[in-house]
Parts: structure tokens; sequence; C-alpha cells
């Protein structure tokens, strides 16, 4: 009972000291949420108000809706000047630039609080005025990290008014640039028609190539703006847009079916957190119960306006609260007329007061500057998934982007949208990389090479499917500056008709703008492919040529003249006379050891460095014999350092060591694939060298540009040594490999790589990057090279290693003509020795007086004898020894005693006897021939 009075005088107490304040909302005819909304929040503040223990801080709020157009600025001043004649505490609700203006000057004249919750363009926003919604320098900053956390490099900019191109200011004066390090221009701006059909202008941005979208448009065309964008194929896997509308996250983007494409958002207020679920709840309660009525609003579908339109009835009522709670007064409104502007003493209290709260709302956290405005709130970014948008991350203007989500988690669900997918490659036939094995067969099983092998184990890391196609011009892809237009590979990638190109494209600066790549599967430079020089015949003489014919001829004329010299000095010098018989002090005639055929037995073995048993014994002759013997020493010499060299080394045809030599001589031809990599490099190149190369390749005629790699090696083998081309160094190795007679010439001339290409903008590309590296570290890469380059199907290499030239032995085609030489002087020597033999047999018989068949079987008999060194002096049986011709000579005598000692020269008395009769050999010897035998 006594509980019971107690609550009825709270409640009288409660009526009695409340405080009532009437307070405006203006909105438009068709802002129907923002009004409900409105009425919502006040109905919600005045019951927690009136829940209070304390009458004293009761507060309730009269609220007055006020119905305007958005462009009749006239009637809206009237209505406000109305309302300030009846007294009002705040206003709210307005949003179009033309009422506010007007409005805010009013309000600013009379120190009414002027609510405002949408994007001011005034420069110089008055001291009445409270803006909840975030500052719009602040908020640019938000897009501009966003866009740059996501790398974002290049982007175009699609807006439908000229207040979103101001919304956007700060993003467009964050780049300090004109280009990119891509060589692109980092964003283009295109407008939207205000209606209609938007087509036209998302077909010539894909025609730049672009993906990446950032669309700002009322947040009501933001479906039908996709869903053209879709029919002209620009939601695809490869397309991401950012859409800059607070309120895009509350569209039903489900009809579009965009499960591949990329949008993030941008969110004031987050659905999923309890204050926003709670307070929509309350709305939902309170609207059954007073209006008997289903709320049009969810916290899904919740808008930013109607969220800061609570949060401005909050704000104001706080404010209210605290300055009753301090003053210990109550907050009165005051009739004002506009004729005579006075101003409301407590409109500037409650101005104050709202700009030094810090309080949370359904937009976040809630902070002002001294200008009114909001200068702290959270941006929830967004992406949209199957089940709708997801939370990945956080803005403020205190710590900047926060993601609440893991990179570990980023890039599971990238590896799970890969695998989920089938990759179109796209490449060319060109071995090792590509080879066509079977024309019957259909899909992947009809290729073969180092390309599919390359993407089959991508694949199986990934965990992807894919299919092959050979581009049809059969081009890698070159720019056409008159047309504009990319050709070959490129050409499939920008079309979007392609995920991934791979063979051995190069990746280039020029490609690099239209097309990404992975990193380099394969390093390379630009080399010379030429023909092995072709060795000469092995020459059966070439021990001759050290020296050339003339010297040749020198040598035999200095040989002859010498000896014809030293045969006339050794006549002429009394010195090369001696004693023919030593024994005889008297001798009547002297004898010249150095005859004419000594003369040249003296010089043939100087010259054959092996020396005589006649030696020269006057000075002039001595000083011939010393001039012949150095220069024979000299000669020699150079012959054995000479023929050393040319014996063991293969003469060759001249050859090209460098690319200096190829630009310095006029015989060789050279040229380059037309369009590839390498005749860019030739023709873009600032080295005098390289232009001096591409001039030449330019003027020749015939033409030396090829339409394919193999032409140029086609042309290589059939020129014969006249043809060189330029090729990039793992297809020279390639080639090398396939065709012995091939070889590289000097070193490499640039350095660069083969990549995967992929779109513009692709979002796998850091994942088949990723498996690259992981190859390329496993040795998977190099084993894959081997496969293709150096062994063949039974694990052989296909060319044989080649010797070393200064190490290779020397066979018998080098020095045959030595062996020819020996040969042909032993047969020589032979028939000479027959004829000496033959004429000894003439003269035997004639001596003897037998016949020539008797002395020919006696002389042969004797010869085929292989044992024995001395032969008995053959002597007529009538010719007789003068005792006075016998010289006495211990030397002699000495002679006799061993010729009787080997008297047994045959072995066979009865033989030796024989022989003695039938020759008629004397007993005695003469003294002359035994002188001439000692």
């Amino acid at each position: 009972m006594h509980c019971f009075y107690c609550l009825l005088l709270l409640i009288i107490f409660n009526g009695a000291f409340s405080t009532t304040i009437p307070i405006a909302g203006f909105f438009n005819a068709d802002k129907t949420e923002q009004e409900k909304v409105f009425k919502l929040a006040v109905e919600n503040v005045n019951n927690v108000n009136q829940d209070k223990l304390f009458p004293e801080d009761s507060l309730v709020l009269d609220p007055k809706v006020e119905h305007v157009l958005s462009f009749d600025s006239y009637n809206t001043s009237r209505r406000v000047c109305d309302l300030a004649s009846e007294g009002i505490g705040a206003i709210f609700g307005l949003h179009s630039p033309e009422a506010v203006g007007i409005t805010e000057s009013l309000c600013d004249a009379m120190d009414i609080p002027l609510i405002k919750t949408f994007w001011d363009v005034s420069a110089m926003p008055m001291k009445s005025a409270i803006n909840l919604y975030p500052d719009p320098k602040i908020l640019s900053k938000a897009l501009v990290d966003v866009i740059k956390d996501m790398d974002w490099t290049s982007y175009a900019i699609l807006y439908d008014s000229d207040f979103g191109l101001l919304r956007l200011q700060e993003l467009l004066k964050s780049h300090k640039r004109a280009y990119t390090t891509e060589g692109h221009v980092p964003f283009t701006v295109w407008q939207l028609e205000p209606e209609g059909d938007v087509r036209p202008l998302l077909k010539q941005i894909q025609k730049t190539s672009e993906t990446r979208i950032v669309l700002d448009c009322a947040t009501e065309r933001i479906i039908e703006v996709l869903k053209q964008a879709k029919q002209v194929k620009m939601l695809g896997d490869y397309h991401s847009y950012v859409l800059t509308s607070l309120d895009a996250h509350t569209l039903d983007y489900s009809e579009l079916q965009l499960d591949t494409t990329n949008i993030t958002t941008l969110r004031l207020v987050n659905p999923q957190r309890h204050y926003v679920q709670s307070t929509v709840q309350d709305w939902v309660f309170f609207h059954k119960t007073l209006l008997e009525d289903k709320v049009p609003v969810t916290a899904d579908t919740l808008k930013t306006d109607s969220a800061l339109t609570y949060d401005a009835v909050k704000v104001y009522s706080e404010a209210v609260q605290k300055i009753r709670r301090d003053s210990q007064e109550e907050v009165e409104v005051t009739p004002l007329l506009c004729s005579q502007p006075t101003k409301w003493l407590n409109g500037s209290l409650i101005i104050d007061e709202i700009k030094k709260l810090e309080i949370e709302g359904m937009s976040g956290s809630i902070k002002f500057d001294e200008s009114g405005q909001r200068i702290f709130f959270t941006i929830d970014i967004t992406e949209l998934t199957k089940n709708g948008f997801r939370k990945i991350g956080n803005w403020d203007p205190e710590r900047g982007i926060s993601y609440t989500r893991t990179r570990s988690q980023m890039r599971k669900e990238m590896y799970q949208s890969i695998s989920n997918k089938t990759f179109f490659v796209v490449s060319r036939v060109g071995e090792p990389y590509l080879k066509e094995v079977d024309s019957n067969l259909e899909g992947n099983a009809r290729y073969a090479g180092y390309s599919m092998d390359l993407i089959d184990e991508i694949a199986k890391d990934l965990k992807f499917e894919y299919k092959f196609y050979l581009a049809p011009d059969k081009a890698y892809g070159s720019f056409n500056k008159d047309t504009k237009q990319w050709n070959g590979l490129i050409k499939e990638l920008r079309e979007r008709k392609a995920d991934l190109a791979i063979c051995d494209l190069t990746i280039t600066y020029e490609r690099r703008s239209a097309v990404d790549f992975t990193m380099p599967f394969m390093n390379l430079g630009i080399s010379i492919l030429f023909s092995k020089p072709t060795k000469q015949p092995p020459d059966l003489f070439s021990f001759l040529s050290p020296f050339s014919i003339d010297v040749w001829i020198y040598m035999a004329t200095a040989y002859l003249g010498v000896s014809l010299l030293l045969y006339f000095l050794a006549r002429c010098t009394p010195d090369e006379w001696d004693n023919p018989h030593p024994c005889n002090p008297d001798p009547t005639e002297l004898e010249c050891i150095f005859s004419l055929h000594n003369c040249l037995w003296f010089s043939i073995g100087s010259l054959m460095a092996q020396g005589c048993d006649l030696l020269p014994k006057a000075l002039s002759t001595r000083v011939v014999a010393g001039m012949w013997w150095f220069f024979v020493l000299i000669m020699i010499s150079s012959y054995t350092a000479n023929l050393a060299a040319f014996l063991t080394m293969d003469r060759m045809d001249a050859t090209i060591e460098s690319v200096e030599d190829l630009a310095n001589q006029n015989k060789i031809k050279y040229g380059v694939l037309k369009g590839g990599s390498s005749a860019n490099f030739f023709r873009d190149s600032n080295v005098s060298l390289y232009q001096k190369i591409w001039s030449q390749m330019e003027s020749a005629r015939p033409s030396v540009f090829t339409k394919s790699n193999d032409e140029g090696v086609e042309r290589v083998l059939r020129g014969k040594r006249a043809y060189a081309f330029f090729m990039e160094s793992t297809t020279i190795e390639y080639q090398k490999e396939k065709h012995c007679s091939l070889m590289q010439v000097g070193g490499l001339l640039d350095s660069k790589g083969y990549g995967i290409a992929m779109p513009f903008n692709s979002p796998y590309r850091i994942a088949i990057s990723g498996s690259v590296l992981k190859m390329q570290e496993s040795g998977k890469l190099q084993q894959l090279k081997d496969k293709w380059w150096k062994n063949s199907e039974d694990g052989e290499n296909k060319c044989p290693v080649e010797e070393d030239a200064s190490s290779s032995e020397l066979g018998i085609a080098n020095v045959g003509g030595v062996f020819l030489v020996l040969l042909v002087g032993c047969i020589a020597a032979f028939f000479v020795a027959i004829l000496e033999f033959l004429w000894n047999v003439r003269k035997v018989a004639v001596e003897e007086k037998i016949s020539p068949g008797d002395a020919f079987f006696l002389e042969l008999k004797f010869a085929i004898q292989c044992y024995g060194t001395t032969k008995p002096v053959r002597k007529p049986q009538e010719e007789s020894v003068a005792e006075e011709d016998l010289v006495e000579c211990p030397e002699i005598e000495g002679v006799e005693e061993e010729e009787e000692e080997d008297r047994g020269f045959f072995g066979d008395e009865n033989m030796e006897e024989e022989y003695m009769r039938l020759n008629g050999f004397s007993n005695n010897i003469r003294a002359k021939s035994t002188q001439s035998y000692s």
C-alpha cells in the first residue's frame, strides 16, 4: 500500500517537473523512412527519460514534422520563422543545399540548433549548425587508404553528379605522379548520364582494359548500373568495384549473381552491432504498439540517414540533459521573430554542449570539433559474398585500417576460389615449349611440351582444372601503334578470352603495361645463333703446313746454295786438302773430303739436326757451316712450334666471336623475329652498336626478319654460315641440342625472363607466382628444363660432347704424310740398292770374266746370308802384287792377322775354297787393297 502511494507521488512529481521542448523535423515527401525514424527516435528518447527515478532529469521532446520541397527555400524559410515564433528547440532533417542555406542563416541569427545528417558542401559552416555526417575530408581519406591498401595502382572513377566529384577530390589529389610504375595513367574519370543507358560509357572503359572501378552514384542507382555492367561483361572474375555509398550494403545483389566479382563497400552503420539490433527491435515494438503496423526497417536494411537521424535526436537529448544537470535549471524555449532577430540564450549552450559530447550511437562513436563537424567515426570495410556482405576490417581517423581477418584466412579464401575455377590457358606452338603430338586428339591430350608440364605442376599444386588452346594468329603479342590494338596472346588476355598465357613469352615493359605477369620461371637473354665452323678435310701432307710454299722453295735454294758454296770454298782453301795415306810421309797427291756429294750430305745432315762425320777445318768453311747451323736452328725451332699448332688444332673457317664482330662485317647477314621482344630490344635501344644492327636489319634486302623462331633456325641451317639469328638464349640451348651443327656466339646482350601472363589486375597472380617460386626452390623447374632441353627419350644427351681441340689426339690423317714420305724414301732406297747391286754384278762379271748370271748368283747368294761383317776382296788369278808395291806398316800386318783370323767368312771351308777357286782369289793381298780396308 505504501509502495503504491510512493509510485503515485513519483508520477505526479515527475509530471510536475518534466521539461517539454518542441523540435521540428523537415522532410521531403519521399523521405518516409527518415520521418518515421525521427518519430521513433523521439518516442524512444521520451520513454527512456520518463523511466528515470529522478523527476528533474525528465525530458520530453515534442516532435513537429514539416513536409517541404527540397528546392523550395522560400517556403522552408517561412516555416522556420513560423516555428521560431511559436518557440522551437532545434531543427532536424533538412537535406537539400537550397533549403539548408537559408535555414542555417536563420538559425545562426537566432541561435537555434540546426542538426544536419548529410554531406554538406558549404565551406564555412555556421556556429549554430551541427553535422553528424562524417567530415567529407576525413571520409575521403578513408576511401584513399582503402584503395591504397588494395594496391590499386590504376582505376576508373564513375560518378553521377558534381557533388560526387567533390566527394572524391581527396582521392584525386592523392596521386603525385602522372603515370604509375607500369606506365599506366593512375585513374580516369567518367561521368554517368543522369538517367538511361550507361552501357556505351562502360564499353569505352572496357576498351582501356581497366578492371578496377570506383563507383560513386546514388544508392538506388547502383543495382541498375551493375546490371548494365554485367551485360557488357564487366562483372567477371577480374573486375573489382568499390562502392562509395554508405548505404550500398543495404541493397539486394542476389539477382546479379556476383559470385566471382569483388565488390567492396564502406558503411557507417554496422548491422551486427548489439546496440543497432536492440534499437531496431525497440523501434519495431514501439511502432507496432503505437501505430499497430510493422516498421519498414531492419538492422540489415537500415540506411545511414536513418541512423544519423536517430543519433541526432539522441545527441540533442544528451546535451539538454547535461545542461539541466549542470545548471540545475530548466531549459525553456523562447518565441523568436525572424523580422526582429533575437537570440535564444539556451541555444548557444546546447550547441556548445553538443560539441563536447563523446557518445556511442547507431553510427558508432561520435565526436565533434569546434566547428560542429563530426571528426571521429568508424567505417566498416565489407566484401560481398554468397551470404551477403561480410566485414573484413574497419577504419577510423586515429588508427587507420585494421583488418578483422588474418593473412592466412585471406590466403585460404584465395586458394578456395582458385580450386573451384577452370582456367583457360592460351599458348602457341614452338618447341620445346609446346608441340602438337596428335591432331586427332582433343583437349589437353593433343599437346605436349615444357609449357604443358609447367601448368600441369601448378594446377596440381593449386588444385584447379585447365583447358589448353592456341592463339588464333599464333603471335606472342605486340602493340600496333596505328590500330592501337594488341595481337597474339596479349589480345586473348585483354579480351578476357583466356585466364593464363604460357609459352616463351618475355616479360617486357610494353607487355607489362597491358597484362600482369607472374615472377619469371626462366631467366635468359638475347644471344646469336650461328652455324658451327665446318672442319677442313685432313691434309695428307699437313706436316708441310708450318711453312708456306715460298719458304720451302727458299729453303731448298738455300740448301743447294750453301752446299755449292761449301764445295767451292773447300776446293779453294788449302786447309781442307789432306794426305790420303797417313803412313806415307811424302805423298804424291792430296785428297779433299768435301766432294760435291759430301757437301750435300753435310748440309742435309745439319738441316735434319742429325750432324755428320765430316767437319770443316778451314776458317772460311767453318764460317759458312756456322751460319748454316744458325739458320737451321731458327728454321727447325719455327717449324717445330708451328707444326705442333697445326697438327693439334683443326683448321676451321673464319668465324665471328661476338656481336661486335657481326656488326662490323658485311658477309654474314643477321636477322630477328619480327614483332618479338628481341626486335623491340634493338628497335628501342639507345646503344649505338644496337642501333647500327637494327638499321642494317631494316635496310637488308631480302628481308632478314622471320615470322617464327623455327624459320630463323631453318635459315641458319641452310645459310652455310652466311646468316645469323638473334634469339633468346634458352631457345638457342634447345636448338643446339636438336641440331648439333648449331652454336651460340658471344654472351647475352640483355637480361630478362619468361613469365606466365594473365589479365591485368588478376586476383590469381599472387597464388600462381607463389607456386612458381615453390617449384624454383624445390628444383622442379630445372628438372623440367633438363627433360625438354638436354635429354632425349632414352635419357641420353641428344648431341655428343665435343672434345677440346687443344687436347684431342692426332690421327693418322694428320700425320699420314710423314709415313708416306718415309715409305717413299724406303722404296727409293730399295730401288737404288738394286741398281747398285746390279752395277756391282756387272763389274764383277767383267773383272772376273764370268757370266753375269754366275756373278749375279754368287753376289745374291752372299747378300742373303744374315751373318758376317767382313767380305773378302775379290782378285783376278793372273794379277799379282809386286813386292816393291808393298809398304811395311804395322797396321797392315795387324790387318793381315785379323784377316787370317777371319778367314772362315762363310763358316764352311769347302764353300770358301770353291768361292776362291771360281773367282781366282789370290792369297797375296795388294797393299793398295789392304790400305783401303784399313
